[in-house]
């Protein structure tokens, strides 16, 4: 949960913005009277409509950081109609009848603002951080563009067909990018993290505007809608600005089940090679189906991702050591847990071998260092180790508005509540050895697994 929000990657089409990576470096004082060991607990009320309010009061600047989480991402499309969600984040941009086309934007970087969407599997959410006295306006234009979206013909054909130069650019030139999406799509042929979220290319050049605004008006809704606002406002002075703007809105009636297919267990391991021109350092991944804190019961979620930082989270990690630093037969090695999802998690192991190594060496060192460590589990130093820098990381994480802003917003979106936020750090402290060694065995199963390997076209055997 937290811990995937903290360090996620930078891509449009990703879970955040902007990389988070950041908070360790420079997050070093704590807000004033929080207890040392939890996030700070926001104010929330409803509106009549349905739409949930978060507020996260921070008084050290005037600044505010505005969002409005939507909970709806690819994985709720209908099928053979994937990239409709990210399109709808482009969309959102092209203006209403108050607002003309790209004016949001301009608006908000006149004032001195910034803006941004993002688009997940679970959720799509814009931001805005802005001046205090600023944030009327943004909820005025945010409120209309939530239920009054306008666009032609031309718009839509026209973004469209930005949408697919997107696609050829961050994917198909990515030879990187294009296994990830064979080994999801292995991993999972029949839920919809499978599908990317930028959507498959033929089906993105069928995308049709009756399809498209079904979606939109169905999902882009008050009471399908998380607004999370950090910074210099309390609840008691933000609520009649949320009532004025969002209040009145119309919330959809009968608002879908988000409710997806569910694969049928792997038989043995999955195994997808891809070569291309463009590749200059051979490397190796590896995906393994695991359990989110979508999906799991009790601290399940929370020892998993204990036990994959023991084996791949940065350079004091089993792997890193093993094959980085003793053998030397590689130039980089890791892991990492992606427990978020609503729908399930996933585990990937990744190494890029040292020159003249080979991937069938660094794949059987890799499988050594995973067997060894699920005969033996951890020790209790690297049980501690890991324990207080994940609960560290999330701590330190509240002296940043726009980390706790997008904290609390993801993690709602996904299904988690206020106290399983507030008490991350403290139940990941919690976990036990035994516990994080029992999902490990129960995760890093190489029949749930998808193995790829990268490859210029003269190592083709």
């Amino acid at each position: 949960m937290i811990l995937n929000i903290l360090f996620a990657p930078k891509s449009v089409s990703a879970a955040l913005p902007r990389a988070l990576t950041f908070v360790l470096a420079c997050c070093l004082v704590f807000l004033a009277g929080a207890d040392a060991r939890e996030l700070p607990r926001p104010e929330t009320f409803t509106l009549s409509n349905g739409m949930q309010v978060v507020v996260i009061t921070d008084r050290r600047a005037p600044v505010v950081t505005h969002m409005v989480w939507y909970r709806v991402g690819a994985a709720d499309e209908p099928r053979g109609h994937s990239g409709i969600a990210h399109f709808f984040e482009h969309l959102m941009f092209k203006g209403t009848r108050e607002i003309p086309p790209g004016e949001y934007s301009r608006t908000v970087a006149r004032n001195g603002g910034d803006d941004n969407a993002f688009t997940s599997w679970d959720y799509t959410a814009y931001h805005v951080r802005i001046a205090r006295d600023r944030l009327e306006l943004v909820m005025r234009m945010e409120a209309d563009r939530m239920r009054n979206l306008r666009y032609t013909d031309e718009t839509f054909l026209s973004e469209r067909d930005v949408i697919v130069e997107e696609r050829r650019q961050r994917i198909d030139n990515s030879p990187g990018a294009v296994l990830g999406e064979r080994m999801r799509a292995m991993l999972w042929p029949h839920h919809p993290y499978g599908t990317p979220i930028i959507g498959w290319l033929h089906e993105i050049q069928s995308l049709d505007r009756a399809s498209a605004q079904a979606f939109y008006e169905t999902w882009y809704a008050p009471n399908n809608a998380i607004l999370v606002i950090a910074g210099d406002i309390t609840a008691e002075e933000l609520r009649p600005l949320a009532q004025r703007y969002y209040g009145r809105l119309r919330p959809t009636r009968n608002l879908p089940e988000r409710t997806w297919v569910s694969d049928p267990p792997n038989v043995g391991p999955m195994r997808v090679t891809h070569r291309d021109e463009k590749v200059r350092q051979p490397s190796l991944s590896r995906i393994y189906r695991a359990i989110s804190y979508g999906t799991d019961e009790g601290r399940q979620a929370h020892a998993l991702d204990v036990a994959i930082d023991i084996l791949g989270g940065g350079e004091t990690s089993r792997l890193y050591r093993a094959l980085v630093e003793e053998q030397r037969i590689a130039v980089s090695a890791g892991a990492g847990a992606n427990t978020s999802g609503l729908g399930g998690g996933s585990v990937s192991v990744y190494a890029t071998p040292a020159e003249g190594v080979t991937l069938e060496q660094v794949e059987a060192a890799v499988d050594s260092v995973i067997a060894t460590y699920l005969r033996d589990g951890p020790t209790e130093s690297e049980l501690t180790r890991s324990r207080s820098s994940l609960a560290a990381a999330a701590i330190y994480s509240r002296d940043s508005q726009e980390a706790l802003a997008n904290i609390y917003g993801a993690s709602l979106a996904q299904g988690e509540s206020i106290d399983d936020i507030v008490n991350w750090a403290n139940d990941i402290q919690a976990v036990t050895r035994d516990e994080a060694i029992a999902m490990a065995r129960q995760t890093l199963d190489i029949d749930a697994s998808v193995t790829g390997w990268l490859l210029p076209p003269e190592e083709a055997q």
